[in-house]
């Protein structure tokens, strides 16, 4: 069980309460039953009508298994400090080694221990919640930095199969249609449960899911467990809509108001605001809509000189001065008019150049024609290309893949507005739409000005390359029952030793959702497993047969299945040790040498931060690197190919690291032939 759900959750990662199911939403939402496999050729035209508010109807209530998923376990603090030693290995010469081992043997036995056990006490009093909960938000909104390139990452929409489905106004048309019937569906309580299915021939049935629905809440999990069925928290979906980061000093906070009825657009650094849910709840007419949009595509309006979106770049304390100041400035209505509104729809006037174009817009853009603050916001690019670029700090993912993927189904199969649809007419949404206007005084404009120049300054120094390898992939890995996630963590770790010479702090997150409250863990791939392998693979592959050098890439991939078991069970070290330093801080208490050791801010110092992510709805991801001298690797692992999209500063050379990155695939690939390597 646990290696085919780890697995699941290391793609989760890439990168609370439900609404109510009044009796109105459920009628509004439950006359479209949706095939779950229809094929994306098949696509159904139809009339929109108010019984097509939803995308489908869960047999089981979209919380059903909120209430009894189990807790995320306290390791063992013996346990995470063996953890903490092997990871820490490979990284180190025996001298520092052994003064970690030693700080680590006196933590363990001392104040470790002692916090360990508060800790415990805390958890245990606090059943409603995981221990890391409290503390990660925490961790997010006392960040000061920017949310551009530190925090927010990308996830780009496949195109539409139907390439006239992807004119610009028709895809954001329909993305924000199916969007708010998402939307409807999640809060009337009749969005299928996130749950993955280790048996989907006996959970994964109508005959089941009746049966599982009368189950109390309390002891539902309990009833999947037995069919191999593994419910994922979905606490975290409530902040999808109608959510914003409000910077504050010290500390933000998440400001979320399900009231609200509007759509925020910005296009041409414009902001714009109108109605897509009608005062009954339901969805404004696709061809309104579509009108709208097509009104702020054709507005004369040139860019405003000082474009409001640029603030939300900037350091979290300069932005909560600024805002209290275009508060006090008469703005204060604007403000939250694009603070509570559904979600950002960003329309983008210039075409893609390729993935490397793509990926930069939708990562950063011009950072004037974004909000980043946005619990995600949707960009459509002039030609079509669209992605969504979330804010990290209410979520780790799982809520947005599934949205993307949801959105992503519907608009290819059941679209509501289709190539030729005329808009509405008789709608006059130059009254509809409200484009905002901002009071500025000299302050203000300097501090937009400043913020631009800042934002500039940082991207600048950005690069990003993409590679793929199409010699082989998932298919070929398992026949030599080797973990693609394994060989593909192997692959950075030869091409960094072969670029630099080094084994270095490597991140690789993996969701925690199979418990309540769950969020991520760490799972270490660089390991004395992989050190040796790709020593060997490296510098010394005439000196090995390729059957040791075939037994080494077992060895590696054995040992990280391991890691990646024990990360999604909650069972890594990185947010043990994360929690129990937070304790210790919140208690004003000294800490313990461990923390100060070189070592500990060594392997804290992730040079290589990796994510990966394969759906049928992504085309690509990527992320910033989390270091000045790192790389961000996105990276998949499909049927026969592998793809990475990575990311670095100016002081490391992405262009040479994907090359070896590509040699790296090309020798295992040679390796598992049975041939030597040249």
């Amino acid at each position: 069980m646990a290696a085919m759900l780890s697995a699941q959750l290391v793609s989760f990662s890439c990168f609370s309460a439900a609404a109510s199911s009044s009796s109105s939403s459920l009628r509004r939402c439950g006359s479209v039953v949706r095939s779950r496999t229809a094929a994306l050729s098949g696509v159904r035209h139809r009339n929109y009508s108010s019984k097509d508010e939803c995308l489908h109807r869960s047999l089981v209530p979209t919380m059903h298994y909120q209430k009894s998923l189990p807790r995320l376990p306290v390791p063992k603090l013996e346990d995470t400090m063996r953890r903490y030693l092997a990871a820490q290995r490979p990284l180190l010469d025996d001298d520092q080694y052994r003064t970690t081992e030693k700080l680590a043997q006196d933590f363990q036995s001392g104040v470790g221990k002692q916090l360990h056990e508060e800790l415990v006490i805390q958890d245990k009093n606090n059943k409603h919640t995981s221990y890391i909960s409290g503390p990660w938000f925490d961790m997010y909104l006392s960040a000061r930095d920017s949310v551009v390139l530190n925090f927010n990452p990308f996830m780009s929409f496949n195109l539409d199969p139907k390439p006239e489905y992807n004119e610009q106004l028709v895809r954001a048309t329909n993305v924000v249609c199916s969007a708010v019937r998402f939307m409807k569906t999640l809060r009337a309580g009749l969005l299928e449960p996130e749950v993955f299915h280790l048996n989907p021939a006996k959970s994964d049935t109508d005959g089941f899911k009746r049966f599982i629905r009368w189950v109390p809440s309390a002891l539902s999990w309990y009833g999947a467990y037995m069919v191999n069925a593994y419910p994922l928290d979905m606490s975290q979906y409530f902040r999808l809509f109608n959510s914003t980061r409000v910077p504050k000093r010290g500390r933000d906070e998440l400001f979320t108001d399900q009231g609200a009825r509007h759509l925020l657009v910005m296009r041409n650094r414009n902001m714009y605001v109108f109605d897509i849910v009608d005062r009954d709840g339901n969805l404004v007419k696709p061809a309104e809509i579509q009108s709208h949009l097509k009104y702020i595509l054709s507005d004369p309006t040139p860019a405003p000189a000082f474009p409001l979106g640029a603030l939300t770049s900037e350091n979290r304390d300069v932005w909560a001065g600024l805002r209290e100041k275009l508060s006090a400035a008469g703005n204060a209505e604007s403000l939250h008019l694009v603070d509570s509104a559904v979600f950002c729809l960003c329309l983008d006037d210039e075409n893609m150049r390729d993935h490397i174009h793509i990926s930069h817009n939708m990562l950063h853009g011009d950072g004037c024609n974004r909000w980043y603050d946005k619990s995600f916001s949707v960009i459509v690019a002039k030609d079509g290309q669209a992605a969504i670029n979330f804010e990290h700090s209410w979520g780790d993912g799982v809520a947005v893949l599934r949205f993307q993927n949801e959105i992503f189904k519907d608009t290819t199969e059941q679209p509501l507005v289709h190539p030729g649809s005329v808009a509405a007419t008789a709608v006059d949404s130059a009254s509809a739409v409200r484009r905002l206007t901002f009071s500025l005084d000299g302050e203000l404009e300097d501090g937009i000005k400043k913020a631009k120049e800042n934002f500039d300054a940082a991207v600048s120094k950005l690069t990003i390359d993409a590679m793929e390898f199409k010699k082989g992939g998932k298919e070929r890995l398992k026949k030599n029952k080797l973990s693609p996630d394994a060989v593909a963590q192997l692959a950075f770790q030869m091409a960094f030793l072969r670029q630099y010479g080094q084994t270095v702090a490597t991140y690789e997150s993996c969701s925690t959702a199979a418990f309540k409250h769950g969020r991520t863990e760490t799972i270490r791939p660089a390991s004395l497993y992989t050190k040796r392998c790709s020593h060997a693979f490296v510098h010394e592959a005439g000196e090995h047969s390729v059957q040791q050098l075939q037994a080494m890439l077992g060895d590696c991939s054995k040992y990280h299945g391991q890691l990646t078991k024990e990360a999604a069970m909650g069972q890594g070290f990185d947010r043990h040790l994360f929690a129990l330093r937070y304790l210790a801080n919140s208690r004003g208490q000294t800490l313990h040498s461990l923390y100060s050791d070189p070592a500990y801010a060594a392997i804290n110092h992730n040079i290589l931060s990796t994510s990966t992510l394969t759906s049928p709805a992504v085309s690509l991801g990527g992320f910033a690197p989390v270091v000045p001298d790192g790389f961000g690797v996105g990276y998949g692992v499909h049927d026969d190919w592998i793809g990475c999209n990575v990311s670095s500063y100016p002081s490391r050379n992405v262009h040479e690291f994907l090359q070896c990155v590509h040699k790296s695939l090309e020798d295992i690939f040679t390796v598992l032939e049975g041939k030597p390597l040249s």
